[in-house]
């Protein structure tokens, strides 16, 4: 008896898996240059903008469809940033929001925080800032703790070098914390220079992604809070997943 003859091949190809969809921010802004540019920067992320230039556009939008972010201008043509932030959390809105503004004013960004922003951007910002900034709250942005693969590539691929040299970086970092911190506080520019190109090398020597991108956003806006705060709260999320790991 002859062997059952093979089922023809498919002429469909094999399907592979569907592409991530990037997270879709809502940016609303009034002024056409900033607008372009924020919507560069968020585009190359990559993520989806939406654009309003308005209070009323902003809720007609987020009626219409969900956002993963909000980024909002502290003042509109029909308001404030904040009052569409208000309407938008009476309607259950959860959606993260940071604010933007020229306005160097503490007590300002002390009022658009109290309303529900996580954050406030001091325009002008950096480009590698503002990646920063929205990396830390969009989903699938956020860069690892650790990239193993830049580590290995950086030390000649061997794991135990990795892991003998990340454990000399956790060790110092505390230290390092400080005296950026110190620096940063008393306007200390040089130092703040040189510690940040110090921490920035060794991050690409370790891997460690996540921390590195905070700290290049730190060099190019040596003075901005955001910026600062940033770098404190990963090396902070370092040293408490390293304790518990």
């Amino acid at each position: 008896m002859n062997p059952p003859s093979p089922p023809p091949p498919s002429s469909t190809p094999p399907s592979s898996p569907a592409p991530a969809t990037p997270p879709c921010l809502l940016l609303v802004e009034d002024d056409p240059a900033s607008a372009a540019f924020m919507a560069a920067v968020a585009s190359a992320l990559p993520a989806r903008v939406h654009l309003v230039t308005s209070i009323a556009d902003g809720e007609s939008a987020c009626a219409l469809q969900m956002f993963d972010l909000l980024l909002v201008d502290a003042n509109l043509p029909d308001g404030r940033g904040e009052h569409l932030l208000h309407l938008l959390r009476e309607r259950g809105h959860a959606t993260p929001a940071l604010a933007h503004t020229a306005d160097p004013d503490p007590a300002l960004h002390a009022r658009l925080r109290a309303a529900g922003f996580a954050e406030v951007l001091l325009k002008p910002i950096a480009a590698a800032a503002l990646r920063a900034a929205l990396r830390r709250h969009l989903p699938g942005a956020r860069p690892a703790d650790w990239d193993d693969a830049a580590a290995l590539a950086a030390l000649g691929g061997e794991a135990a070098h990795v892991q003998a040299l990340r454990a000399l970086f956790l060790a110092e970092l505390p230290q390092q914390r400080q005296r950026i911190v110190h620096a940063a506080i008393h306007a200390d520019i040089g130092g703040l220079r040189a510690e940040l190109h110090r921490l920035v090398a060794s991050c690409g020597f370790v891997g460690a992604a996540r921390l590195g991108s905070a700290v290049r956003a730190l060099q190019e806006s040596l003075l901005d809070a955001a910026a600062l705060r940033a770098v404190e709260a990963a090396i902070d999320e370092l040293l408490a997943s390293a304790a518990t790991a």
